[in-house]
């Protein structure tokens, strides 16, 4: 059996300034898909060929506002999608949002490229998200994820 290969770690810099883009990754997200129940399903795979996954639930409320979350999710989600970002140690990944919805919850999706993250393409999305037949799972509607502004980049209002 072959062994398994190592990852070169990042750079300190690099994992500082991917913390800070996850960060303001989350607050994209936040923005974007407003008040509800959320669940984060991100899946990378890595430089070593190895598929990783995490998963972190969050609920938004904003009368009164309340933010509630697990610890224990959020920082493994949290690391994978600094990772995702800093991209040195994983090759590819997909960041899907999934609302809680009556009567099928709904879901969109990201790809993480270039440090930051892309809306899916809804059909991709779709065949991934469809249950298997003979498979127990909940019908998942897929709508367009939307744009997540970068903090780097200007505004309309912003621009010269």
């Amino acid at each position: 059996m072959p062994a398994q290969t190592r990852l070169t770690p990042p750079h300190d810099a690099a994992t500082a300034s991917a913390m800070g883009r996850a960060t303001n990754v989350l607050a994209a997200l936040l923005v974007a898909l407003g008040e509800g129940s959320h669940q984060f399903s991100i899946v990378a795979e890595r430089t070593n060929d190895t598929i990783v996954t995490a998963d972190f639930s969050l609920s938004l409320g904003m009368a009164p506002v309340r933010v509630s979350h697990s610890t224990e999710t959020c920082l493994p989600f949290f690391a994978l999608l600094t990772f995702a970002l800093e991209y040195s140690t994983v090759r590819h990944a997909v960041l899907v949002a999934t609302t809680a919805d009556e009567p099928f919850p709904r879901a969109c999706g990201w790809s993480v490229r270039d440090g930051w993250l892309h809306p899916l393409d809804t059909n991709e999305l779709q065949e991934a998200v469809m249950p298997c037949p003979d498979v127990a799972a909940t019908l998942r509607l897929v709508y367009p994820a939307p744009a997540l502004h970068h903090p780097d980049e200007p505004t309309e209002g912003e621009r010269p």
